[in-house]
């Protein structure tokens, strides 16, 4: 998986938008991260999972999934090898990452209606 594929199926989420953080890419629904790329290197990206997939994806490709490092991997953030992840994985991982962070959004929204 390149760069530019990790980035051409980020975008294609509904409402999803590039901006850039501390030097690197990231992607955006309602305002908040799902994915960002290039950190800690050009070679990799971080997607925000709920953690029954995350863990799922880390026992059945270790070679392309790793939990961020501290709080932020026990959380859901997860990296990703670019080189050693296959496109169906990433594509359903940065789905995933997508809808948490926009269902978590909506349900902010509505605990403030009430």
């Amino acid at each position: 998986m390149s760069p530019a594929a990790f980035r051409r199926i980020a975008l294609s989420m509904p409402d999803a938008v590039e901006g850039t953080h501390m030097g690197h890419a990231d992607f955006r629904v309602n305002g908040k991260v799902f994915a960002t790329l290039g950190w800690p290197d050009k070679m990799f990206a971080m997607v925000k999972l709920p953690l029954e997939l995350q863990d799922a994806l880390l026992r059945a490709a270790p070679e392309a999934f790793e939990p961020a490092s501290g709080a932020w991997g026990r959380q859901g953030s997860t990296l990703v090898r670019l080189a050693r992840a296959d496109e169906t994985s990433l594509r359903d991982a940065i789905r995933s990452a997508w809808q948490n962070v926009a269902a978590a959004k909506s349900k902010a929204r509505s605990r403030k209606r009430v």
